[in-house]
């Protein structure tokens, strides 16, 4: 493999050297200049261009943790090819603590973007045009919204083939096979040829060390796989085989009230199994719910309170459900 020329924000990106570019689209209202920091580091052998993005959702602390701690262990010095790193995408929703871009818009909902478009289409079709043509491989991380907690999973398109097998080679707990979602980060991935993992652990607004690691492992085993990971550092211990999730089913609260769950995040659950109860406050009112189906919990609402018709479980299934999207 020869090494190529790359070009990166009016940057030449040569081999044997690091760089931290400044990808800057925006200032805030008081002219004050917005840093989304690109940090990039090219070995002198050739390989391929790998990007580990995180926080494209502004509240999603574990994604901007994973990517960091990636940084600093010095897991991004590449022995081969080159290692971009990107770990707060939505400055402005990180900076606010908020999900979404300040026009209201979802970042990820955004993708390609435009150039004359709103600010988060803007931002979207900046990152497409001088980031993404450079990039072989994408390994995004993300948590669950609100109070959902996601169990540590590798959302991928099982239809592409190159996405799958680094997805396998990860080893997160559950290996969900999920299809595009346009307006999305990985639509657009796929739809220029890359290679594209989606992580998802925890939820906003916290940072879970179990969640964390899981992330930061996968990406080792990823880099040693592509012979990207430097001799000096050990390899990652080795973990189980996924869990593969072709399907899954939302259980959804059939009363509002107070919500108690019973069982955890991972757990193997049996049809009709009594998984949490909902109550009234006034100790007048207590609901049994039971699991609608066999299958692992993949995601739990942690939330204390919950409304009728409020998704509390997310449970796989192996027959007949349509898998969600995120």
């Amino acid at each position: 493999m020869s090494l190529r020329i790359i070009n990166i924000l009016d940057t030449e990106i040569k081999p044997g050297h690091n760089y931290k570019l400044n990808f800057n689209k925006a200032k805030l209202y008081t002219s004050t200049t917005i840093e989304v920091p690109v940090i990039i580091n090219r070995a002198r052998k050739a390989g391929p261009v790998v990007l580990l993005t995180g926080g494209l959702h502004g509240d999603e602390i574990n994604g901007i943790e994973v990517v960091r701690q990636i940084i600093a262990k010095g897991y991004n010095r590449p022995q081969s090819g080159t290692i971009i790193c990107m770990p707060v995408l939505n400055i402005f929703g990180f900076l606010n603590m908020k999900r979404e871009f300040p026009d209201g818009r979802d970042l990820n909902r955004s993708f390609p973007g435009y150039k004359s478009g709103s600010l988060a289409g803007r931002f979207a079709h900046q990152f497409v045009n001088e980031i993404l043509p450079h990039v072989d491989i994408v390994m995004d991380f993300h948590t669950g919204g609100a109070q959902r907690f996601n169990a540590p999973q590798m959302r991928v398109d099982s239809n592409y083939e190159k996405s799958l097998q680094l997805a396998q080679i990860f080893k997160a707990p559950f290996l969900i096979h999920s299809g595009k979602l346009k307006g999305t980060l990985r639509h657009t991935c796929m739809e220029l040829g890359k290679a594209y993992l989606l992580y998802e652990g925890g939820k906003s607004f916290e940072s879970d060390k179990h969640i964390v690691k899981v992330g930061v492992q996968g990406v080792k085993r990823v880099l040693r796989h592509l012979d990207m990971l430097d001799e000096s550092i050990e390899s990652p211990p080795d973990a189980p085989e996924s869990i593969v999730v072709k399907s899954t089913k939302w259980l959804r609260a059939s009363y509002s009230g107070l919500f108690h769950p019973k069982v955890p995040y991972g757990k193997l659950v049996e049809k009709g199994e009594y998984i949490a109860t909902i109550t009234d406050p006034y100790g007048s009112f207590r609901h049994k719910v039971k699991s609608n189906q066999t299958g692992y919990i993949i995601n739990v609402n942690q939330s204390p309170m919950v409304y009728q018709g409020d998704a509390i479980f997310h449970i796989t299934a192996h027959h007949g459900e349509e898998s969600t999207q995120e």
